[in-house]
């Protein structure tokens, strides 16, 4: 067996995330009820699954809402070629079948021939090809591109040194799509589960280039269809009968509120005008033995970053010394008490590599509180800037109850530990996520949640150019560490790859990590087959409701 395949399986097998599709039941009859319409409760009501999405979707095009509050919605009124299943696993999804070349670098795709659009439309390669096109354009400008590089003529396309009739993503036919690989990729069939790599309707798409921002414009393929949106207020999902597999689909629809507060959420779970709510911090003590309390790993990581570019953090040794002020232990015991882990390098535990050991416990801690050190560095810091005082300091953060009590927290420890007074700033959602990525922030809070099982995923976000950098942090040997280790097809030494990369990241500092994210829900009794994946987005397929 090749090295790759090997490292694949072990990856995903240690890991248990990966990408999928659908049910063992697919295609089955439903277990009650006729002609696939067992959707109602026993008092014969709709069942309308009510969640939060806490704020408006950045967007509802795949290659754009490329973060948490636009991929849970996007996930269900989509589905790529594979999709993860109730194990994590990638398994076919709107494709039925996949073959793989011998050298592991040619996929061939087969599309269900049942596969439709929401309106009636039939799903077809050229649709796939067609939206990877649109993620890879640069007029895109996606933020997710950069995940389709692992794709031959894919990278020279977004970075305009290619055309598009280069990318290597054919439909030979309408039910027949070949992806050529520059190289091996272990993780490829996860990785195409993220909602940049679902397709968009061709015809649909060409004929109203903003088919994505309305409701009655909107075309999926997915278990269910966009019924209505209210901007900024709610938006409401009805059942996709065209969908491939409607007959496994249980819930009738899913209303989902937008509000950006986590106490309101709470009151409105109790109140029964949610299904699910997240559990508010002052509030984790008293309900974390709750019977309708889940607490699940996620991969990924809450942390700041820096603008290099920006004094005083031009500077390492000062931008290591605020680093090592940050008390994470405290932080997740008395501030976010949700029980995550606190984070002591930038990727999350659950990788466990070709030796057995976790990636995280392989690599070590890389950055924990010491205040000795944070104020000999901040010394050495100042000295070699020749400055007498510390040019003034801002973090911003975006408006959120969770940021707002975490950055006040950082203020407390900067000023407590190394004597430094830093300015507060909350900015709006939307505006924040644009002016971060146009680097107008100093020193700004983040969050990274991987979008496929591997540590090459979390790392490759700091090379350089990276539309996910967002610190004007370049360094080469980290870009050849991430490049090597893409490419390498011996698995412990890409493994010692990625080590490196990550002690040479967390030694720069262009960033510094808080915790890592786990899921902690409530769950109302009679919500039944919501599927969260710690890599991957919240699945509603097989959900149900009594």
């Amino acid at each position: 067996m090749k090295k790759w395949l090997v490292l694949f399986l072990m990856a995903m097998l240690a890991f248990v995330l990966a990408a999928c599709t659908a049910s063992e039941d697919a295609g089955e009859e439903p277990a009650k009820g006729e002609e696939g319409t067992a959707t109602e409760t026993e008092t014969g009501e709709k069942k309308i699954l009510q969640l939060n999405n806490s704020q408006e979707p950045t967007s509802f095009d795949p290659s754009i809402g490329f973060d948490a509050v636009s991929w849970n919605a996007l996930n269900n009124l989509m589905e790529g070629l594979t999709r993860l299943d109730e194990s994590s696993q990638p398994v076919e999804a709107t494709a039925e079948s996949i073959d793989i070349s011998e050298d592991g670098k040619t996929y061939t795709f087969k599309i269900r021939e049942d596969a439709k659009w929401s309106n009636g439309d039939t799903v077809k390669a050229s649709d796939f090809v067609f939206g990877w096109r649109h993620m890879l354009n640069p007029e895109t400008a996606s933020p997710a591109a950069f995940l389709g590089y692992f794709i031959e003529g894919a990278e020279a396309y977004n970075t305009g040194e290619g055309s598009a009739e280069d990318v290597k993503v054919v439909a030979e036919d309408d039910k027949t799509l070949v992806v050529t690989l520059t190289a091996p990729t272990e993780a490829f069939l996860n990785i195409i589960t993220n909602p940049n790599f679902f397709p968009i309707n061709e015809a649909v798409a060409t004929e109203n280039p903003k088919w994505h921002t309305e409701a009655d414009s909107y075309v999926g393929n997915g278990p269910f269809k966009l019924a209505s949106w209210s901007h900024d207020e709610e938006f409401v999902f009805e059942k996709n009968e065209e969908y491939w597999d409607a007959a496994n689909v249980k819930l009738d629809g899913v209303h989902w509120a937008m509000v950006n507060d986590e106490n309101t959420e709470y009151q409105m779970y109790q109140a029964g005008e949610l299904d699910v709510s997240s559990v508010p911090a002052e509030l984790s003590e008293d309900l974390m033995d709750s019977p309708e309390i889940s607490v699940l790993d996620q991969a990924g990581t809450y942390f700041y970053r820096y603008n290099v570019k920006e004094e005083p953090f031009t500077n390492k040794k000062v931008r290591q010394a605020l680093a090592y002020a940050v008390n994470q232990e405290d932080i997740v015991q008395y501030v976010t008490k949700n029980g995550e882990k606190p984070a002591h390098g930038f990727t999350s535990y659950g990788f466990e590599g070709p030796d057995g050991k976790d990636f995280r416990d392989a690599a070590g801690d890389l950055v924990k509180f010491d205040a000795e050190k944070a104020k000999q560095l901040l010394d050495e810091g100042m000295k070699e800037e020749g400055w007498d005082t510390l040019p003034e300091v801002t973090l911003t953060f975006s408006t959120s109850d969770t940021h707002q009590i975490i950055a006040e927290t950082l203020q407390d420890q900067f000023k407590q530990t190394l004597g430094i007074d830093v300015k507060l700033q909350s900015v709006e959602s939307a505006v924040f996520a644009e002016e971060q990525s146009a680097f107008k922030y100093q020193l700004s809070r983040s969050s990274f949640l991987h979008d496929y099982a591997d540590p090459v995923n979390a790392l490759e976000s700091f090379i350089t150019g990276s539309s996910m950098n967002r610190t004007q942090w370049s360094n080469p040997e980290f870009d050849q560490l991430i490049a090597d280790a893409k490419t390498e097809t011996d698995s412990a030494v890409r493994w010692e790859k990625l080590i490196q990369a990550e002690k040479l990241l967390m030694d720069e500092m262009p960033i510094f990590p808080i915790h890592f994210y786990n899921q902690v829900q409530l769950q109302k009794e009679g919500v039944s087959g919501v599927l969260r994946h710690p890599v991957g987005y919240l699945d509603l397929k097989t959900a149900d409701k009594q």
